[in-house]
């Protein structure tokens, strides 16, 4: 705070301070309690809000235990709350995203940190950062014409041979994925390039002197370097991706469904705001559980994603 003093004078500093109080605040912290407190609280119509019925209880809660549905797992049939499949679907597909996005980004992050000649570094990012110069829904809805069944994808591969008729990308969780991927898959790369460009290249350079292969190096020095960036670009990318909405929505098929939307469902089609907001609260506590977990899991800390 001193150094911010100054740097920007008292007037400034407090006026700074100030502004960042009234956003933490006024937009995140009372909005937030507000939704915590009308979880708990049932949907009733206007005129019974604050009467003998209007009372707190876990009965929004426990709405998602409701409507069970069949399903299988290795050919094993079971029957599970439809919203509870919805969640763990959800989970389980956000982590897909995040390992393939892990994938696609480490090596480009080396290439960029270790590879690039510096003066070529500036054209590469603006490479980069070209697509989220567009909007969201416009990205979403331009990868669901690229994945129609009479798109340009399936044109291509027709008219090269690779395919014999028309494959239909738009089913299950399949776009939903790739819109995914290509939504946050930067959200991954920087921080890891962040974490790479640190590292002494010396470090690489006499690991290979001495006969490491190229993988054990990898292993042994640049991953462990880069666990911080590693952690952090994957707890965006699982957070983004379960909390998204547009892609899912856009690019969902007729056999997919996003826990989000379901929370939209109760927001928008049933006007239920009390059990919107409880399931809201559900996907974010289970969520940093979930992360939490990955975290003990892969012993990092949180300083080393705040890094």
């Amino acid at each position: 705070m001193s150094d911010m003093f100054r740097r920007y004078g008292r007037g400034l500093t407090l006026l700074i301070g100030l502004l960042v109080a009234f956003w933490l605040v006024m937009l995140v912290i009372v909005p937030n309690i507000t939704l915590f407190e009308q979880s708990f609280r049932p949907y009733l119509p206007l005129t019974e809000v604050g009467g003998p019925r209007d009372t707190y209880s876990f009965a929004n809660y426990l709405k998602v235990f409701d409507g069970l549905v069949e399903t299988s797992f290795l050919g094993i049939p079971f029957h599970i709350p439809v919203h509870i499949l919805t969640f763990f679907l959800t989970i389980w597909y956000s982590m897909v995203v995040t390992v393939i996005c892990f994938v696609l980004a480490y090596p480009l992050a080396y290439y960029m940190a270790k590879t690039v000649q510096p003066k070529s570094l500036p054209t590469l990012f603006l490479l980069l950062f070209v697509p989220l110069w567009v909007s969201e829904v416009l990205r979403a809805f331009a990868w669901w014409i690229i994945l129609a069944l009479k798109g340009p994808l399936n044109a291509l591969l027709l008219g090269i041979g690779i395919l014999d008729k028309p494959v239909r990308w738009i089913t299950d969780y399949d776009a939903v994925v790739i819109g995914l991927i290509y939504t946050y898959v930067l959200f991954m790369l920087f921080p890891i390039y962040n974490a790479i460009s640190s590292l002494d290249t010396n470090q690489i350079e006499a690991a290979d002197d001495l006969g490491a292969p190229w993988w054990k190096i990898h292993w042994r020095i640049v991953l462990p370097h880069a666990k911080p960036g590693i952690a952090s670009g994957a707890v965006m990318v699982f957070m983004l991706s379960a909390g998204s909405l547009l892609v899912p929505s856009i690019l969902g098929s007729t056999t997919s469904q996003w826990f989000t939307q379901t929370i939209d469902q109760w927001f928008k089609d049933a006007l239920d705001w009390n059990t919107a907001s409880a399931y809201a609260f559900l996907l974010l506590i289970l969520c940093t559980v979930f992360v939490t977990l990955a975290m003990k899991l892969f012993k990092v800390k949180l300083s080393d994603i705040a890094k």
